[in-house]
């Protein structure tokens, strides 16, 4: 199955919503400001532009998908501060798949708008926001196009369900050879439209072989309700087919290699816990022992809610969530293993 007929984050500003459980998210591009302002300080630099394009892929919805822009003019803003000129304009592109809730982003850009005009007044060039709606595992610009590429937290994801059949080494291989086929396409497409000495920064997830992912205690779950009689087995096999991958630092250097277009520049790794804005509500009656499970699971949720709906009806997906909260701190949270493994890397075009 396609996974842009399924893949999207739960829409509006509601509890189970994206843009109020999206904290990993937040704090992912966070980290990734110092690399991106280093990019665009050496974009600049070498021709100063009055125009820079920007796209910002996987964007999602909430609040989350305008801050890698208001990054890009807050670190624009700083490097021409330096130099004594005036910042470029910044048309800002945000990609991600057509389910996705644009409504909600566009409804957050007055606000967007008016904080640009008291923080920066007019020490900054204009900034315009258009939505370019798509895969991007397809070609989105025109030819030489853009100036930067920007994606956090979405390369990860396949854009199919692998068919792995056999033994864990089949299943990882399938897995593996979806994700070199769906990331090389990525490189292909982006070195496309991007200009001569174009950028990309990327933040994906990796397999540091110790921290867990979301779908492993969901995997117990789900398995705990096949003996129950809850689940039927079958619709479990379609969820261990889960479209996500998390690469190894060398697969992906070997991918970025092979395809030939772009020079690695840099590479950092860094850790968000799963925990991130976590408050623990203590009162009298003491603190919650699930309290942290059942804040990851809210986050959990937004992201892939999509997924068990296409597979179970409300009752049993609400059951899921419930034991989710328990398995996630037993088996994840007590252990130190409930934080993102993180891989940024900075590209330049050939």
């Amino acid at each position: 199955m396609e996974v842009e007929q399924i893949l999207r984050m739960n829409g509006g500003e509601g509890e189970n919503s994206y843009a109020n459980n999206s904290p990993t998210q937040k704090e992912a591009i966070l980290k990734a400001k110092p690399m991106l302002e280093q990019s665009l300080n050496e974009l600049y630099c070498n021709g100063s532009p009055d125009c820079i394009r920007f796209a910002d892929m996987g964007c999602s919805s909430g609040p989350n998908a305008l801050l890698p822009t208001w990054e890009a003019i807050d670190s624009l803003d700083k490097i021409c501060h330096r130099l004594n000129r005036k910042p470029p304009v910044l048309h800002s592109f945000l990609n991600d798949l057509p389910r996705s809730d644009f409504n909600t982003v566009f409804k957050s850009l007055p606000s967007f708008y008016e904080r640009l005009r008291t923080e920066k007044g007019h020490e900054f060039g204009s900034c315009f926001v258009a939505a370019s709606p798509g895969s991007f595992y397809t070609r989105l610009f025109p030819h030489n196009f853009l100036d930067l590429v920007y994606s956090s937290y979405a390369l990860h994801w396949l854009s199919r369900m692998p068919k792995g059949q056999g033994n864990e080494t089949d299943v990882h291989e399938a897995f593996l050879n979806q994700f070199e086929s769906d990331f090389s396409t990525f490189l292909k497409f982006r070195s496309e439209e991007l200009k001569p000495q174009g950028r990309m920064v990327l933040t994906l997830l990796y397999n540091d072989n110790f921290h867990a992912t979301p779908g492993e205690p969901m995997l117990m779950v789900l398995k705990d309700m096949i003996s129950e009689g809850l689940v039927e087995e079958s619709k479990v096999k379609s969820f261990e087919d889960f479209p996500l991958y998390r690469a190894s630092i060398d697969e992906v250097k070997q991918i970025v290699k092979r395809e030939g277009s772009f020079d690695i520049q840099e590479v950092e790794t860094f850790n968000v816990s799963w925990l991130v804005g976590f408050v623990d509500g203590i009162d009298n009656k003491g603190s919650d022992k699930y309290a942290r499970g059942k804040y990851v699971t809210k986050h959990v949720r937004a992201v892939g809610e999509s997924f068990l709906a296409n597979l179970f009806d409300d009752a049993t997906v609400e059951e899921v969530y419930r034991r989710f909260a328990t398995k996630v701190t037993d088996e994840i949270l007590d252990k130190g293993r409930g934080a993102y493994a993180s891989l940024l890397v900075s590209l330049v075009k050939k």
